[in-house]
C-alpha cells in the first residue's frame, strides 16, 4: 500500500486515528453519541480533509460508547424553543448540517464503513444507512422512532429508504419500534453480523482489503455507483458506459489487466 501514514487526534466528541490508509473516526459523546451540531460539523470537517489527504483510503465511522448513536440532540434543540422565531432558525441550521453530513459521507470519494456496536437511533440509524458499508454486532439495534414522539423520522426516511425495500422501511418509520441485528441483515441496512469481540477484527480486515484496491478505481466506482441509482436504466447504461470506458483509458486499469495476465501484484499509482 505504500508508506505508512499514521496520525492519532484527541477530540473531545470525535476521536481520530489514520493508520495504513485506515482513517477512523470515533463518536465519543457521552452519554448518547447526540449528533449535536459541533458533532456534526466536527465529522463533516474530517471528511473535508480526508478528501485531500491522499493517505487516506477507507473511513470508518464507530463509536467508543455502548451506544452508537441516538441521533439529533433533543435537548440542544429543545433549548431553542425560546428563541424569538422559537427555534425555527436553529432547526433548520440543524437540520441542513445533518442533510449536509450524510451527502458528504454518499458523495465522498473514499469508501466509508459504519462498524456498529449497540443502539443506532433516528439520525444515528440515518448516520449507518449513509455509509457505503455497515457491519454491526449481535448486540446492535436500530430505530427509527421519531413518531413515538410526535416528530417523523423524515430526514433519517431518505437514507432508510435507499438502502431497505420500501415497506421495510415504512414498517420502521410508522411503527418506531426497534428491530435486532439480524433483522437489520435480513432488510439490508448492514452487511453483516459478528460477534461483539470479532467486530474490530472484521471491520479492519474490510478497510485493509479496499485499501489494497486502486484509489482511483475505487473512487471511479463509487461516485458511479451512486449516480447510477438515481438514473433511468438507459441513460444509466450510457452513463456506466462512458465511466467504464474512461476508466479503461486509466493508468491503473492498464497496469492491473498487465498484472493479471503476468500473475503479478499489481502496482497502483492512483492514476
Amino acid at each position: 500500500m505504500g508508506e505508512i501514514h499514521a496520525i492519532r487526534r484527541e477530540q473531545p466528541i470525535v476521536g481520530y486515528e489514520l493508520a495504513d490508509g485506515v482513517l477512523r473516526l470515533t463518536l465519543q459523546n457521552p452519554p448518547a453519541n447526540a449528533l449535536s451540531l459541533s458533532m456534526m460539523q466536527l465529522l463533516l470537517d474530517h471528511l473535508a480533509t480526508a478528501r485531500d489527504d491522499r493517505a487516506v483510503r477507507v473511513i470508518i465511522i464507530d463509536s467508543s460508547l455502548k451506544l452508537f448513536s441516538a441521533g439529533h440532540d433533543l435537548k440542544e434543540l429543545t433549548a431553542h424553543r425560546t428563541d424569538p422565531d422559537a427555534g425555527r432558525g436553529f432547526f433548520e441550521r440543524t437540520m441542513r448540517l445533518c442533510a449536509e453530513l450524510m451527502q458528504a459521507i454518499v458523495r465522498h470519494p473514499r469508501p466509508v464503513i459504519a462498524a456498529v456496536d449497540g443502539l443506532a437511533t433516528a439520525a444515528g440509524c440515518q448516520l449507518v444507512a449513509s455509509c457505503d458499508l455497515a457491519i454491526c454486532t449481535d448486540k446492535s439495534s436500530f430505530c427509527t422512532p421519531g413518531v413515538n414522539i410526535g416528530l417523523f423520522c423524515s430526514t433519517p426516511m431518505v437514507a432508510l429508504s435507499r438502502n431497505v425495500s420500501r415497506k421495510q422501511a415504512m414498517e420502521m418509520l410508522l411503527t418506531g419500534e426497534t428491530i435486532d441485528a439480524s433483522t437489520a441483515r435480513e432488510f439490508g441496512l448492514v452487511n453483516r453480523v459478528v460477534p461483539q469481540e470479532y467486530l474490530n477484527q472484521i471491520v479492519r480486515k474490510y478497510a485493509q482489503t479496499i485499501a489494497a484496491k486502486s484509489p482511483l478505481t475505487v473512487r471511479t466506482g463509487k461516485e458511479a455507483f451512486y449516480r447510477q441509482a438515481e438514473m433511468g436504466l438507459a441513460e444509466a447504461y450510457d452513463y456506466a458506459t462512458q465511466v467504464m470506458v474512461e476508466n479503461m483509458l486509466a493508468r491503473d486499469a492498464e497496469e492491473g489487466i498487465n498484472a493479471f495476465i503476468e500473475k503479478r501484484r499489481p502496482e497502483w499509482r492512483d492514476e
